[in-house]
């Protein structure tokens, strides 16, 4: 009987970003960490894997497009836009409709997202969990060995309390923890200068401390971040020189180091 070919075998690694709740800024930072390691020289995807509430297409500007076949590979083409390839289930459904699905037609939106679009060559596939541990976390670390995750959270407690049961899953399906961002960590007013810790300050770095996992750093409340995810240009490539824009290439690059450390510390073991 033959083997099953390898599912995204031209796609060397796989990165889940996570979210223990909603509302923390999860698609917005993997959106920006997406594009940052794609101007450092990777070529990257982004799959939306939010069944639920895809927020890909409004980040990238694309609700209004769909995909097309290769009749050739029979595979669907995913869109493309600033050099990253995308897929999402907001481009097969429209804006105004709901997903009313279990468990295991998540898992089949899932498999064929992999298995069925032709990602082609790729350094890095991120993909966008939806927030919380439920099924499309569970079925995605069934369908594919995933290099690492990591954690988006706001400071304060509710949110952080959701970290310990995400990075709990992680580690119960054997997927590395590459970090945890803190983000909304502190807002810089534009005119005074002053400092502001609206959702008080602090939390995902002592989280990550207490966890025994990396802390890959912190994001601001910027509204020029904002601004971005609304209009289809996340502030990575629509002002690349700002602040927080070099505060997402930093965190990809401490990420990438992980993942380094990761799997260094992988090939040791085996040897």
């Amino acid at each position: 009987m033959p083997s099953q070919p390898q599912r995204l075998a031209t796609v060397r690694n796989t990165i889940a970003v996570a979210s223990g709740k909603g509302g923390v800024g999860k698609s917005t930072v993997a959106a920006n960490l997406a594009l940052a390691l794609q101007k450092s020289g990777s070529q990257v995807g982004i799959l939306d894997a939010d069944i639920y509430g895809p927020s890909i297409p409004t980040l990238f500007g694309l609700k209004e497009k769909q995909p097309a076949m290769d009749p050739e590979k029979r595979k669907i083409v995913p869109l493309e836009k600033f050099g990253l390839k995308i897929m999402s289930i907001g481009f097969l459904i429209r804006e105004t409709d709901s997903v009313v699905w279990r468990g295991p037609m998540i898992h089949k939106m899932l498999q064929q997202f992999i298995e069925d679009v032709d990602w082609g060559d790729l350094d890095t596939l991120i993909i966008d969990l939806p927030p919380g541990t439920g099924d499309a976390q569970l079925s995605l670390s069934q369908l594919i060995p995933m290099s690492g995750a990591v954690v988006v959270t706001t400071p304060q407690d509710m949110a952080l309390a959701d970290v310990i049961r995400g990075v709990a899953m992680f580690k119960k399906v054997g997927v590395p923890i590459l970090g945890v961002i803190e983000n909304m960590s502190y807002f810089s007013c534009p005119h005074c200068d002053k400092r502001t810790e609206i959702f008080s300050h602090g939390g995902g770095k002592r989280m990550a401390e207490e966890l025994k996992v990396p802390f890959l750093g912190e994001l601001t409340l910027d509204p020029m971040t904002r601004e971005g995810s609304d209009t289809g240009s996340p502030v990575v490539v629509q002002v690349p020189d700002s602040f927080q824009a070099k505060c997402f290439k930093e965190i990809a690059e401490k990420m990438k180091g992980e993942l380094e450390r990761v799997q260094t510390n992988k090939i040791n073991i085996q040897l």
